[in-house]
């Protein structure tokens, strides 16, 4: 490959698949690859390093280097020219290597004869596996070509890797998909599950890598690309609504189908000897590469589209894909990069839970899962190319970590931890029908968080006391067009039905920030969660608004009706508001329709402004509730979709509570019924100390009323009021410390 050919490469590829379908151990494999890639490219020096693990490379074999170093040398990802190409995923190409920056010798390998350095990674789908390296006496770069010639060859190394070829007691390497790995990520749902993998896009395994005709693979690919760009047509032809920002989206995605550029690249891929999907997946390991790489949100998108397209033509050429016949497990986990919330509800509540590499705590997907109660951990990257079909795999939500493939020790510990919060499941269901009551008498009202039908069947099994919050926004998240008025209305009043007379607080659409329709024009902001969002698109754009009032008017028929408004930060929006609602009612009642019995309207504390609004505007309210996640995020100016700043801050934090105190005084004043809705109502420390501060209702995810409903009644508020004013004279930045031992002298 001196001269790196299209005759020359499909000759080394050739040869290598020829290693390929010897039945020799691993460790001969790599040596013979060596030395078939030394002598193709004229080299004096060709040496293969693979991952040992996430940050250790490893000299696994070598042809022209000291045979002593093999297993011997090893390297942190960064380190000297080959880790610094590991950790790049770019090839270094020098004349002089010892020159170079982070040059770093290695006197065990003999390398200081040699000048010229050549060194590519070995990856898949954006996964580093290793670097392959030639090296040369005499001072000089190596060409385009031969650049490009051992990528390719690196490309079936990867995939040989994957495949496990190397694998034998010599090299003493891992075999890929069998050992245990632990992801860290981010928790968006709460709960603990044990399943197994469903891949939302399952892995296509590419084992036909090498082809000596290039004409039918030629042929093959053009087919494929034909097919796909005809899908693709049909998808604009269909798309509803396909206007402005939506429509420029798949014009996009149209473009990058028909891209020359990415056409001509696969080509020369399989004239040098790929068949054409291993030419595919070539060119979609290289855009995961960079997608890593970039910060601009535009150019990650367009790669984002490219990847997807490199997959969609990959089931096309293998036949694998979701459309294999395979069958969901019974206790699936399902595992994706990202995923929409009508794909999720699609599975429904089969899932025993949810891990993404991307995702947001307040992403439509994280909505949806905490609708349906399944655990969620976002940001576990990168399991979608860890995790095969079927692999055993635990989620703790409550601390964002994943075990895949884990030991029998780590499984058993997980059962036990599963068995004991069944067990307190099983104590929380023999006080399902009893008050939330405390030991000083005090009467807690304890509700649930709803946003589907299939929420409401959890509303006797939970002992919750009615829906505090009725998330309206999942209905038009998960469709591609607007509702009609009639197909909300029969919603909501499947709503009440199922509500058998229990109040039902309907917020309405709480749409922007990071809720956005797949038919509303997306408006780019700095800082969308302080945007244009909630009320404020409601009364900018009145018109949805009063199509849902109408529903909900229409649903109630007679029977009474609470409706909310989210995101009041001044009295002039509920006012506002509050009028468009009654001249609906007017509305109404003009054209003959029967009136709710009776009419609460109330909003939504979320902005710290709320807090010091005028007393009328308490006065005005039917009720109000705290919308703690929200609120807290701007009480502390720390974004809540920010990892390294969102738990940063406490609940318990003695100004957080003096805030949500001066709210109770508030509402005492004007006698308004106030609750706390949101995550930190359903935290037993939490609630207790809300409690405390003189909340009387508390909103929650169904799961959550139990252990709440368990630890109230065993405690007199009096006394952890006590605790909590006790922490705040003593100048305690958290009271939680001072609850937690007051909690544990109890017993």
């Amino acid at each position: 490959m001196a001269q790196a050919t299209e005759t020359e490469s499909r000759k080394l590829l050739s040869g290598l698949q020829g290693v390929m379908a010897d039945a020799a151990a691993g460790q001969e494999r790599l040596d013979r690859i060596t030395r078939l890639i030394a002598a193709s490219m004229g080299t004096e020096v060709c040496s293969i390093y693979l991952l040992r693990d996430a940050d250790t490379l490893e000299l696994c074999a070598t042809q022209g280097l000291a045979p002593e170093a093999v297993h011997v040398t090893r390297m942190r990802m960064g380190e000297g020219l080959v880790g610094r190409v590991a950790r790049s995923a770019q090839p270094i190409n020098t004349a002089n290597a010892p020159a170079e920056r982070g040059f770093r010798y290695m006197p065990e390998t003999g390398e200081e004869r040699y000048s010229s350095f050549l060194g590519v990674p070995i990856q898949r789908l954006g996964e580093r596996l290793g670097v392959l390296v030639v090296q040369s006496r005499d001072a000089r770069e190596y060409s385009g070509d031969e650049i490009y010639g051992l990528e390719v060859v690196a490309m079936v190394l990867a995939e040989m890797t994957e495949l496990g070829a190397f694998i034998d007691q010599n090299t003493a390497l891992a075999e890929r998909h069998k050992q245990q790995v632990m992801f860290r990520g981010a928790c968006a749902q709460e709960g603990v599950a044990m399943g197994h993998v469903w891949l939302h896009e399952p892995r296509v395994v590419v084992t036909r890598l090498v082809s000596d005709d290039p004409e039918a693979e030629l042929a093959r690919l053009g087919h494929a690309v034909d097919q796909m760009r005809l899908d693709i047509d049909d998808m604009l032809t269909r798309a509803p609504l396909a206007e402005g920002e939506q429509r420029e989206v798949l014009e996009a995605y149209r473009m990058f189908a028909h891209s020359r550029g990415w056409m001509r690249r696969m080509e020369e891929d399989i004239a040098r000897g790929l068949s054409a999907e291993a030419a595919v997946e070539k060119e979609q390991s290289t855009a995961r590469a960079r997608m890593e790489t970039v910060s601009d949100a535009y150019l990650h998108d367009r790669l984002h589209d490219l990847d997807d397209l490199s997959n969609r033509l990959l089931r096309r050429l293998t036949g694998q894909g979701r459309d294999t016949g395979a069958e969901l497990p019974p206790d699936p986990v399902l595992v994706a990069r990202n995923i929409g919330p009508g794909e999720l509800l699609d599975y429904g509540r089969r899932l025993k839970g949810v891990v993404l590499e991307e995702g947001s705590v307040g992403s439509h997907a994280t909505i949806v899962a905490r609708a349906l109660a399944i655990p969620l951990v976002i940001h576990a990257r990168p399991i979608t190319t860890e995790a095969l079909n079927g692999d055993l795999i635990l989620i703790d939500g409550e601390q964002g970590i994943v075990h895949l493939r884990p030991e029998e020790t780590v499984a058993k510990a997980f059962r036990d931890k599963m068995a004991m919060q069944a067990e307190a499941q099983e104590r929380y269901a023999s006080i399902r029908d009893k008050q939330a009551q405390a030991l000083c008498g005090t009467v807690l009202s304890l509700q649930m968080n709803a946003g589907l039908m299939a929420d409401l069947p959890s509303l006797p099994s939970s002992g919750a006391d009615g829906v505090g919050l009725f998330r309206t926004e999942l209905q038009f998240l998960t469709r591609n067009k607007v509702p009609r008025r009639g197909e909300l209305a029969a919603l909501y009043a499947r709503v009440m039905d199922a509500a058998q007379g229990k109040r039902v607080v309907f917020r309405t659409l709480d749409i922007g920030s990071d809720k956005v329709l797949p038919y509303m024009k997306k408006t780019e902001e700095p800082n969308p969660a302080l945007g244009w969002r909630a009320i404020r698109v409601g009364l900018d754009k009145p018109g949805v608004m009063r199509m849902q009032l109408q529903a909900l008017i229409r649903a109630a028929n007679g029977r009474p009706l609470s409706v909310m408004f989210p995101f009041i930060a001044q009295l002039e929006e509920y006012t506002q508001a509050r009028d468009h609602l009654l001249r609906e009612m007017d509305r109404e009642a003009a054209l003959g329709h029967k009136l709710p019995e009776t009419l609460e309207i109330g909003a939504m504390l979320e902005t710290p402004s709320l807090a010091f609004a005028p007393r009328r505007f308490f006065e005005g309210c039917d009720f109000i509730s705290i919308g703690g996640n929200d609120l807290k995020q701007f009480f502390f100016a720390a974004d809540r979709e920010n990892e390294r700043v969102r738990r940063r801050y406490d609940t318990l934090n003695v100004s957080f509570l003096t805030f949500l105190e001066q709210i109770v005084h508030r509402c005492r004043d004007t006698d308004t019924p106030l609750s706390f809705c949101g995550e930190d109502a359903g935290r037993p420390v939490e609630a207790l100390c809300f409690a405390a501060m003189g909340l009387r209702a508390l909103s929650m995810r169904p799961a959550s009323i139990g252990p709440v409903k368990s630890l109230i009644r065993r405690v007199d508020l009096r006394e952890a009021r006590a605790v909590i004013n006790a922490a705040r004279a003593n100048g305690a930045q958290s009271v939680r410390p001072a609850v937690m031992e007051w909690l544990d002298q109890l017993g």
